[in-house]
């Protein structure tokens, strides 16, 4: 048996990268998974590669900076599926910008992918659980930065840090539900969008993965699949009755100093 057997997953910024990672793992464990994302093709390819494997999944287009259409990715899958078990928010804005150069527009592109899709994601994943007075699951999927990060990232920092925030006080509201709700604060990980994002704002060649990871306790970045493994055990009913958690998932120590 696997972890999730029959377990119906969304998966919310699930088309690339780290959700992606999620959507396969997912499947693995017995799954039927919906991912979600902005364009079309990386989804729909994903979507058609778990069906090849036998799997039910769907893909669901959406801007997830459009609060009615984060809400409405849960509704898709409810009316597909008809109830949603667990759900992972795994989008995430990393455009660049300090205290004193950010503009109130990207300020707001953060909130709105970085904080407020979980949020009403989240609001309409309850709202179907507490409906079917059935027990769930979700993983936000947050960062390390979130305790303080780098001054570039000031506007991913303060959406994170209140994303954070919010795991914890939706996972206390939902405890008599039954509803488990845990984060995971991942670092440094190689995905399509860390590649774009380390060309675009850092300059970085073609090798800037192996001298990051020479740098790097481990040898080596975040993995995003081993990433999708640790929020499978989350969403599975192997994690017990941990809730309100947001785990450090990363090689770097708070507070450890050299």
């Amino acid at each position: 048996m696997g972890l999730l057997d029959d377990k119906v997953v969304l998966v919310n910024g699930g088309s690339q990268g780290v959700g992606a990672a999620v959507a396969r793992a997912a499947v693995r464990e017995g799954a039927v998974v919906a991912v979600s994302g902005r364009r079309a093709e990386p989804g729909e390819a994903l979507v058609a590669e778990l069906a090849g494997q036998g799997a039910k999944a769907m893909f669901v287009r959406a801007d997830l900076a459009d609060a009615g259409q984060a809400k409405d990715t849960v509704a898709q899958v409810v009316r597909a599926y008809g109830r949603i078990d667990c759900l992972v928010n795994s989008a995430g804005l990393t455009s660049r910008g300090t205290l004193l150069d950010t503009t109130p527009e990207l300020f707001d592109q953060h909130i709105a992918i970085n904080l407020k899709a979980p949020f009403f994601a989240m609001q309409a994943a309850v709202a179907d659980m507490v409906r079917r007075a059935e027990p769930g699951t979700i993983v936000n999927v947050i960062t390390s930065s979130a305790h303080g990060g780098q001054p570039f990232l000031a506007p991913y920092v303060a959406a994170k840090a209140g994303l954070m925030g919010l795991t914890r006080n939706a996972a206390h509201a939902h405890r008599w539900d039954r509803i488990r709700i845990n984060g995971l604060n991942i670092g440094w990980t190689a995905t399509e969008g860390e590649d774009a994002t380390q060309r675009a704002f850092h300059g970085a060649g073609d090798d800037w993965r192996e001298q990051a990871a020479a740098r790097l306790p481990m040898g080596k970045l975040g993995q995003p699949d081993e990433i999708a493994d640790f929020v499978v055990l989350l969403l599975s009913d192997r994690s017990g009755v941990v809730t309100g958690s947001v785990v450090d998932w990363d090689q770097n120590v708070l507070g450890g100093l050299d």
